[in-house]
């Protein structure tokens, strides 16, 4: 977040950034999108799509939902 860059785990490849606790405490494989929200060049928090099955992927349309609720949140808290 502090980067302002966004991330998306890749086929499950990618181990997901760890956002919440599971009963094992492993690393899963979830598929995961995540985008910075700015305001005024300055990361004030994130959107995070997370996946709850085991094989999924997010596509490009997952992608875009989330870039533009970050846009949308960013530019309602300039306001």
């Amino acid at each position: 977040m502090d980067d302002k860059e966004n991330y998306t785990s890749k086929e499950n490849n990618n181990t997901a950034i760890p956002i919440t606790n599971n009963e094992t405490n492993d690393k899963s494989k979830n598929a995961q999108v995540v985008y910075p929200i700015i305001v005024e060049g300055e990361s004030i928090g994130s959107v995070i799509l997370l996946s709850k099955e085991p094989n999924n992927q997010m596509s490009e349309v997952e992608q875009k939902v989330v870039q533009s609720a970050a846009s949308f949140l960013g530019t309602q808290m300039e306001i």
